[in-house]
């Protein structure tokens, strides 16, 4: 008798090079790593915060969304910023910096008339009518302590800031960071004004 013949098992797959293998591997590893990288990116330095309130109107308004620089921010006067903590306040507040450490600040309550350091603000970019005339907690002229910020609503009325003691002078380690641009609802669309 003959030897018998052996055909090929069909079932057999055929091997994958060894180079596909590294190739599946590099790709799978650079995707991990971008998505470790995006994550970090939007963790620490850009967020998205919804806005809550009218306290920030006509530059922000309630359930906007916008897009904050976080990371290695300091705060300057005028910038519009996100504040985890307050003294007497549970959640975030956006309001816009007025004045910082060392400076003094004094509202006219009948004129609404804003002043840091002796010079009138001009603030006719982001104020409806100039008005500043809710009652505070303290009595001005204040000076801002050190490592803190004195800050204030664009909607001065109904704004619950610095003027309060819920909200008082606002520590530096609180400050989120600053609001950059409004990313929806579409027809806001555009840098926050500071």
């Amino acid at each position: 008798m003959g030897k018998k013949k052996t055909l090929p098992d069909k079932r057999k797959r055929p091997s994958i090079p060894a180079s596909g293998i590294v190739s599946c591997y590099e790709w799978m590893e650079a995707l991990i790593t971008s998505l470790i990288v995006v994550t970090v990116f939007f963790s620490f330095i850009l967020r998205v915060v919804s806005v809550s309130g009218p306290s920030m109107l006509p530059t922000l308004h309630s359930d906007d969304r916008v897009l904050l620089f976080s990371e290695f921010y300091q705060p300057k006067r005028g910038d519009v910023i996100i504040i985890t903590h307050t003294r007497g306040l549970s959640e975030p507040i956006i309001k816009r910096v007025i004045a910082l450490e060392n400076q003094t600040v004094d509202i006219n309550f009948q004129t609404g008339v804003v002043s840091v350091d002796g010079k009138q603000l001009d603030e006719s970019r982001y104020i409806r009518n100039g008005i500043t005339t809710q009652p505070a907690d303290y009595k001005f002229p204040v000076t801002v302590p050190k490592g803190c910020v004195f800050v204030l609503g664009d909607n001065r009325p109904v704004s619950d800031d610095s003027r309060s003691c819920h909200v008082g002078m606002v520590d530096e380690r609180f400050i989120l960071g600053k609001a950059e641009w409004i990313l929806f609802p579409f027809s806001h669309f555009g840098r926050v004004n500071s």
